[in-house]
């Protein structure tokens, strides 16, 4: 186990910490003039934006992958949470803080897309995105199709999920895709390159939605003691490779998706949440 110990979140490293700071408290400092999404606390289910071919031109996408609930988590939508904020802002801030070419629509926004688990398009994503995974039943037809899609170099993230609960529905289902007998759930250390791919991450982020945190008066873990001990965990391959990295008991997407709603919350989160992402996708795409 990991020595999570508090600690400075973000490191010196070739001074990009400050260009991260830098970029993120300047709202006009938009290197494309995108617009950073605001959903100004409401909630709502968006229709999907279902992935096509034409979205697929080599240019970094975020996918984020459509499944079917079971069960309700407190504070969960299932397959949309955080969705389409999360997914939009932190497009945004990928194409300023790093050189990935992310994919623009006409008006320069993210193109941003939903992905079936059981849909061919899967293999062109560069990595897969998905919450509230505690909820989640896979198909037969899902479990075959992202076996192929982990053997073949593929990378999925899921964060937002909370409490034993959620996390025996979520590996149960995983296992189902990753036996634990030849793909056993590891704990990540500090140490471990994907928190150094640009930005040297020096803690693991706790979070909780800013509907929680603004509620509780800072609370920090969603279930109370079920949920204290925040884990950064991953599945490899044969190769020591990371296939699935699990965020459990943290809201990493939230420090995207609601930058924008609060002063209080942009300062102590998002810019670890940033620097977190960014690390996870370069360390994606070039392993």
């Amino acid at each position: 186990m990991a020595d999570r110990s508090p600690s400075p979140p973000i490191g010196s490293r070739r001074g990009l910490t400050a260009l991260l700071v830098g970029v993120l408290l300047t709202a006009a400092a938009a290197a494309f003039a995108q617009r950073i999404w605001v959903g100004g606390g409401r909630f709502y289910r968006e229709p999907p934006k279902w992935a096509t071919a034409r979205d697929f031109d080599g240019s970094f996408l975020y996918c984020r992958g459509h499944y079917t609930s079971v069960r309700r988590e407190y504070g969960g939508q299932g397959w949309s949470t955080d969705y389409p904020g999360a997914d939009n802002n932190f497009s945004v801030r990928l194409a300023e803080l790093t050189r990935v070419p992310v994919h623009f629509n006409a008006d320069r926004q993210p193109n941003t897309v939903v992905v079936s688990l059981a849909d061919a398009l899967l293999f062109r994503c560069p990595m897969l995105f998905m919450e509230d995974v505690g909820t989640l039943e896979f198909s037969d037809a899902e479990v075959q199709n992202l076996r192929a899609f982990f053997r073949k170099g593929g990378f999925l993230w899921v964060d937002d999920f909370w409490g034993t609960r959620a996390w025996a529905q979520w590996s149960t289902q995983i296992g189902r895709v990753l036996p634990p007998g030849e793909y056993p759930v590891v704990d990540l250390p500090l140490e471990h390159p994907l928190m150094h791919a640009l930005y040297d991450v020096r803690s693991f982020l706790q979070v909780s939605s800013i509907q929680h945190w603004r509620t509780s008066g800072g609370e920090v873990s969603e279930r109370g003691s079920d949920s204290v001990p925040v884990h950064y965990r991953g599945i490899q391959d044969s190769h020591g490779r990371l296939m699935v990295l699990m965020t459990h008991n943290t809201d990493v997407a939230d420090t995207w998706e609601r930058e924008g709603e609060n002063q209080d919350y942009f300062d102590r989160f998002s810019p670890a949440g940033y620097a977190i992402g960014v690390n996870v996708v370069l360390y994606a795409m070039t392993h």
